[in-house]
């Protein structure tokens, strides 16, 4: 299973929702808002339905409360939409708090809400924007409740993007600034969330141990089934799928009180992996499509690529091969997609960066000039040579500037090069890959000239990561480009389209002279298997080709055709070559 934080960290995020009430006296009297109001924001995750009906209770009673305490009505309303699904309607609500309520703590507590609403939304970009100025706000934070929100919710999204050492430190900040009267529950959680992220997190680790204890202490059930589900998965990575099915049965009962959707869903998907490692195919195909109930038809998410994954090997096991490669086609586009997310996550934590820096330099640049018209008055008074001396000064101090921002712009470029190519590989991602084959096609058809498509799939590749380890499957594919590499030339355009699938656009090439290059390619990787460490690791390929003179210059065509020729090679037995021409009986063995 993969060890990626996206199937832990909704949960976590809305446990991160919890940590802004401050546990309060029995309310007292109707008439006692504030106390009511404080008390009403502490049951959100400790008991939701009491936390709605006391809602409803305090809208009854709204023209009595004063404009603070409207104001504080006003965020839970955002929690309450946020923690259902709202979002677009909560991040209207949070940016009026912001704006318009007059109190820092409100507008804190609903700035590292609406840092988690951007996240949850894929909005990366605004997310890491508003993450830096937030960090900037920090030492000025002076309010503890605010300030350990803030923190944690750094901690969160720079997990998110792959920041390890970070959010650990942010985890471990607001661990030290919880407020009088609040526990450890988020700091521990969030802290064991990206220990799990940084592949730093076993079932028995005492960071994990003790965030479930901490959580359970406090009776916050959202944030004990976040830890909970957290310790399933780790049950699973380590191959003891009895132990992850005893623990979703024990929080079974809080799941569905709380009836809350990303753990609903992690809780079906590790039901699914854990009954298919059980060998128990039918329950693990009927909660698997349950997670698939779950999500619409155009969603892209961890949940949906896991539980194809499950419907693929049940499938498989039981011979229902049509139903196992539909399945397999819907693991391969979700992998895909998520693949993607991670990198436009990445992407803009980068940029984010870049911008922050960017902004740091135009400020100690102007701070430098300001010093410099201040020198510059000082020394009109002077002698030629002190003069001769602020020339001097103001040369250097230019020449710091220009070169601080040549070196930004070379940053700024790298990053840009950085975009275009697979982090793995080295050679062309999907995005990049895309763009340019659709350039080179447009030219080909003006000029009446010639190109064909080859997809490529590694055949049994999954195996490889499930018998040798991930490591070892990322060197397989690494061998893989060397091998294909060696075979093509440098007009040719090669990328990684996702997984373990390829792409090459032949350029000015017939279908005669694709099929002999792909049937070589395809011969090269098999006579060329995998040494590391003693272990021999035999490959083979799957290989289709599409030809503009069939299927013309437009290229999504080309990528259906090739890809229907790939499934074709794949459903023939693999480790062979199929044309877009061909019919299931025409295919070429690489044998």
């Amino acid at each position: 299973m993969a060890r990626l934080l996206s199937r832990i960290w909704p949960g976590v995020a809305m446990a991160a929702l919890a940590f802004c009430a401050i546990t309060q006296p029995s309310f007292a009297s109707a008439t006692d808002h504030a106390g009511f109001l404080d008390e009403t924001e502490s049951l959100r995750t400790k008991d939701h339905p009491q936390y709605v009906q006391r809602l409803a209770q305090l809208h009854q009673e709204a023209s009595s409360l004063t404009t603070s305490e409207q104001w504080h009505l006003r965020y839970l309303d955002a929690w309450e939409a946020m923690f259902e699904g709202e979002y677009t309607k909560s991040e209207s609500q949070f940016n009026e708090i912001i704006d318009h309520s007059g109190d820092p703590v409100l507008a804190a507590k609903s700035s590292a809400l609406l840092l988690n609403n951007l996240a949850i939304n894929r909005r990366y970009e605004e997310a890491f924007a508003l993450a830096n100025r937030l960090t900037t706000s920090l030492p000025v934070a002076t309010d503890s409740l605010a300030r350990s929100m803030l923190v944690s919710n750094l901690s969160q999204m720079f997990n998110m993007a792959g920041q390890t050492d970070l959010a650990i430190k942010y985890a471990d900040m607001a661990e030290n600034s919880i407020p009088a009267g609040e526990t450890d529950c988020h700091p521990a959680l969030i802290k064991a969330a990206a220990l799990y992220n940084g592949k730093r997190l076993t079932s028995s680790s005492r960071d994990l141990q003790r965030a479930v204890d901490t959580c359970v202490a406090a009776r916050e059930s959202v944030g004990t089934n976040s830890a909970l589900l957290l310790m399933g998965s780790l049950f699973l990575d380590e191959g003891q799928p009895s132990k992850t099915m005893a623990l979703l049965d024990r929080i079974g009962p809080s799941l569905r009180i709380n009836h809350y959707s990303p753990h609903d869903q992690s809780a079906q998907l590790q039901r699914a992996q854990a009954y298919a490692k059980l060998g128990n195919d039918e329950e693990a195909r009927k909660a698997a499509l349950a997670v698939l109930a779950m999500n619409g038809p155009d969603d892209i998410s961890e949940w949906l690529k896991e539980a194809y994954d499950v419907l693929y090997r049940v499938e498989k096991r039981q011979g229902n091969t049509a139903a196992a490669l539909s399945y397999y086609e819907h693991f391969v586009a979700q992998d895909k997609g998520y693949l993607n997310d991670i990198s436009v996550r990445s992407l803009a934590y980068e940029v984010s960066q870049q911008h922050q820096m960017v902004q740091n330099l135009a400020t100690e640049s102007l701070s430098k000039q300001n010093r410099i018209l201040r020198l510059q008055q000082s020394l009109d008074a002077n002698t030629v040579s002190t003069g001769r001396l602020y020339i001097a000064l103001l040369l250097v101090s230019l020449a710091s500037i220009a070169l601080l921002l040549f070196r930004v712009k070379r940053s700024q470029l790298r990053f840009k090069r950085m975009s275009t190519l697979d982090g793995l590989t080295g050679i062309l991602n999907h995005q990049h890959f895309m763009s340019e084959a659709e350039r080179i096609l447009r030219v080909q058809e003006k000029k009446l000239g010639s190109a064909c498509l080859i997809s490529i799939d590694l055949d049994h590749f999954k195996q490889v990561n499930d018998t040798y380890g991930h490591a070892m499957g990322d060197i397989v594919l690494q061998h893989t480009v060397a091998v294909l590499q060696d075979e093509l030339r440098p007009i040719h355009i090669f990328a990684r389209l996702g997984g373990e699938e390829f792409g090459i656009l032949l350029v000015g090439c017939t279908s005669s002279q694709a099929m002999a290059t792909a049937q070589r390619l395809c011969v090269a990787i098999e006579g060329s298997p995998v040494e590391d460490d003693g272990r021999v690791v035999s490959l083979s390929v799957s290989v289709g080709v599409a030809s503009t003179d069939r299927c013309g210059f437009e290229l999504s065509r080309l990528c259906r055709e090739a890809d229907a020729a790939l499934y074709r090679a794949k459903r023939a037995g693999r480790n062979r070559v199929v044309a877009d021409t061909d019919t299931e009986n025409d295919t070429l063995s690489a044998a």
